[in-house]
């Protein structure tokens, strides 16, 4: 099947404009054109665009992504190259998922926390007994602030 950038924007809701950046910059390496200049897109060229979108997410540079797209364009010889991207991005990835699920811990706390001290209409009783999760790796990770378990009076 093959698809105009209107009804590639459509269907993707990228922006045409977006779209002709991503082939200006080399991104998607097996856009053809018509005899009148014309961007086709294939369904290889949507897979592409999917993956586009993927590591641009997962935060690459424009250039990172170019070359990754290179690498596809080069063929088997870059396999173990592209592999090694998606497995650093991976790993990088699966750290900021821990970091986002403790940031996540000490929000959920703090909504029961409110929720009880707006049911009892007050936070004087909860105020002195809170102590949100993570605290001790926080307070550990800074090593400006003295650790109050470690610090001597």
């Amino acid at each position: 099947m093959s698809y105009t950038i209107q009804q590639v924007s459509k269907m993707t809701r990228i922006p045409a404009t977006t779209l002709r950046y991503y082939d200006k910059e080399g991104l998607l390496p097996f856009l053809e054109r018509t005899e009148s200049g014309y961007r086709r897109f294939s369904d290889v060229d949507l897979a592409a665009l999917q993956i586009v979108q993927c590591l641009k997410s997962a935060g690459l540079s424009i250039e990172e992504i170019r070359q990754f797209s290179e690498w596809v364009h080069e063929g088997d010889s870059t396999l173990q190259k592209r592999l090694d991207l998606f497995l650093r991005r991976k790993e990088e990835m699966e750290k900021q998922i821990e970091e986002w699920k403790k940031i996540l811990d000490v929000i959920n706390y703090k909504c029961e926390y409110y929720q009880k001290a707006v049911e009892a209409g007050t936070e004087k009783h909860l105020f002195a007994k809170d102590k949100l999760p993570h605290a001790d790796e926080f307070i550990t990770a800074m090593p400006s602030l003295p650790n109050p378990q470690t610090s001597e009076n």
